[in-house]
C-alpha cells in the first residue's frame, strides 16, 4: 500500500508509475537484449530494458540510407510525462527556462543551469513542494556556457568555473553564492568555437582530476568527418584537452573523440570518462555513440576509424598505422543517440545497487529514419567498470506517433540521492527520486 499511497494523489505520475510496472522489462542486466533487437527507436524504449550492442552487430557502412529526420518538436501533451522504473517518482522542479543545458550540484546542494542562448548561468536552491525555494541568476554575458565546474573539491571551493564556447573562465565562489562576488577571470582560450544551430560543436565541458591538479575540457570537432590533416579548423578539435587549474601546461589528454559532450571523473578510482557523439551520414544503425573511459594517450578513431579498426569510407586507406591504435569504447549505444552530459550515481536515496552508476542524457537523433534517443540512459558498473550494457532508465518525452516534446541535455545527483535532468524543449528540469514499492 506504500507504493500506492505516493501516488494517488498524482494521476499522471500514477500513469507512469502503473505503466512502466505494467510494461515489465523484456531486458535484464543479467539477460539484456542482445544482437540486431538492441537497436531501438522510440517507440521501443521501456524504463527497466537493458540492451547490449556489440561490434558483431553493426552493418556496414551505407547499409541504409542516411536521411534528415530532425525531431518534430511539439508542446508537451498534457497527458505527457517521463517515464521511470517502478518505484521511482519524476515531478517538474523548474519550467519556463530559456535553453537549459548542464547541470552541476555545488557542495552546498544549490543546482547550477547553463542556458547557453541567452549566455547565462542560473542557480537553484531548496526543495518546498517539489519546486525551488529561491532562483537567481549568478552570471551573465557569457558565451554560449555549457560546462560548470566548482575548485577546489570538497565543501569549500573557491572558484566556479565556466566552459565557454571558446574559453574557459572562472568567478571567485563561496558555498552559498546566489550571485557572482566578482568579474570572470579568462583561465583558457579554445579552439573555434560554434553557433548554437550549426557551424561546428560548440559545448565545452569542464572536470578536474580527481587530486586536484589537472582540468579536462572537451572539444568538439568542427566537422561530421572532414580530415584532420586537411582542415586546419580541426586543430585541437575532437580532443579532450588538459590544462593546471590556471590555464597553463595544456596538451591533449586523449584524440580522436568527435564530440565528447559530457565529461567526468569516477570518484571510485579517479578515471576519466566520455559521453560521446559519433559521426553522422554511415546510415540508420552507423556508428554508435559510446560512454567510455577515456586513457591518457588514447585514440578513439575520429575522422578516420571508428569503433575500433573499422575504417570511415570517405578516409579509406589513410593513416594505417593508426588501425591498431583505435581503442573501443566501453558502452556502445544507440546510433545517432547524442550522447551529452553524464554523471556517476553518488547518492543514497536509489537503491543499493545503483550507488556508483552511470547516469546519460541521450538528446535524441536526426540522422536515422526511425527515430531513437530522447531518454535519460543507465550504465551499470561494477568495481567501477562497465560491462558493455546499458538500461532505458527515462523515457516517455516522445508522443505515440513519433513528436518530441522533450530532449534531455544535463543530468545531476542533488544532495539529497534525486537525479535532476534538464530538458531543452519542454524548458524543463524535473526532478527523479525514489519513493520505494
Amino acid at each position: 500500500m506504500r507504493w500506492f499511497h505516493a501516488y494517488i494523489f498524482h494521476p499522471l505520475c500514477l500513469l507512469v508509475c502503473l505503466g512502466a510496472a505494467q510494461g515489465g522489462s523484456p531486458g535484464s542486466q543479467q539477460n539484456p537484449v542482445v544482437g540486431q533487437r538492441a537497436f531501438a527507436d522510440y517507440s521501443q524504449q521501456k524504463p527497466g530494458v537493458f540492451r547490449k550492442i556489440t561490434l558483431a552487430d553493426l552493418p556496414e557502412p551505407h547499409a541504409s540510407k542516411s536521411v534528415d529526420n530532425g525531431p518534430d518538436e511539439v508542446p508537451r501533451p498534457s497527458n505527457a510525462w517521463p517515464q521511470a522504473p517502478s518505484g521511482f517518482k519524476v515531478e517538474l522542479y523548474a519550467a519556463s527556462l530559456d535553453y537549459p543545458r548542464l547541470l552541476r550540484v555545488a557542495p552546498n546542494g544549490d543546482l547550477f543551469v547553463a542556458e547557453s542562448h541567452t549566455g547565462e548561468i542560473k542557480v537553484f536552491r531548496g526543495l518546498k513542494n517539489g519546486k525551488p525555494e529561491q532562483s537567481q541568476v549568478f552570471a551573465t554575458g557569457l558565451r554560449q556556457p555549457f560546462g560548470i565546474a566548482f575548485f577546489p573539491s570538497g565543501k569549500d571551493p573557491e572558484f566556479i568555473y565556466i566552459g565557454n564556447t571558446d574559453s574557459v573562465v572562472r568567478f571567485p565562489y563561496r558555498n552559498g553564492d546566489l550571485k557572482a562576488r566578482g568579474p570572470s577571470q579568462k583561465i583558457a582560450d579554445l579552439p573555434g568555437g560554434g553557433h548554437l544551430r550549426g557551424g561546428g560543436h560548440w559545448t565545452r565541458d569542464i572536470a578536474f582530476s580527481r587530486d586536484d591538479k589537472k582540468m579536462y575540457v572537451s572539444v568538439g570537432s568542427h566537422s561530421n568527418n572532414d580530415d584532420s590533416d586537411t582542415h586546419p579548423e580541426e586543430k585541437y578539435r575532437a580532443d579532450i584537452l588538459e590544462f593546471n587549474p590556471d590555464g597553463s601546461g595544456m596538451r591533449i589528454f586523449a584524440w580522436g573523440l568527435r564530440n565528447a559532450v559530457g565529461i567526468a571523473v569516477n570518484p571510485l578510482d579517479g578515471e576519466l570518462w566520455a559521453s560521446t557523439n559519433e559521426r553522422d551520414e554511415l546510415g540508420d544503425n552507423l556508428p554508435p555513440d559510446y560512454i567510455t573511459h577515456v586513457k591518457d594517450g588514447g585514440f578513439y578513431g575520429w575522422p578516420w576509424y571508428y569503433m575500433g579498426g573499422h575504417p570511415d569510407p570517405k578516409h579509406a586507406g589513410k593513416h594505417p598505422e593508426l588501425k591498431a591504435k583505435v581503442i573501443t569504447p566501453d558502452v556502445l549505444l544507440q546510433p545517432h543517440f547524442a550522447s551529452l552530459q553524464m554523471t556517476f550515481y553518488n547518492g543514497q536515496q536509489f537503491p543499493a545497487e545503483y550507488h556508483g552508476d552511470i547516469f546519460a542524457a541521450e538528446h535524441g537523433s536526426w540522422n536515422r529514419s526511425r527515430r531513437n534517443g530522447y531518454e535519460v540512459v543507465r550504465v551499470p558498473l561494477k568495481n567501477g567498470k562497465a560491462g558493455g550494457e546499458y538500461e532505458d532508465f527515462l523515457t516517455g518525452f516522445t508522443t505515440a506517433d513519433g513528436k518530441v516534446w522533450g530532449r534531455p541535455v544535463g543530468i545531476a545527483v542533488g544532495n539529497d540521492g534525486s537525479l535532476f535532468v534538464s530538458d531543452d524543449v519542454s524548458r524543463s528540469i524535473w526532478r527523479v527520486s525514489y519513493a520505494g514499492r
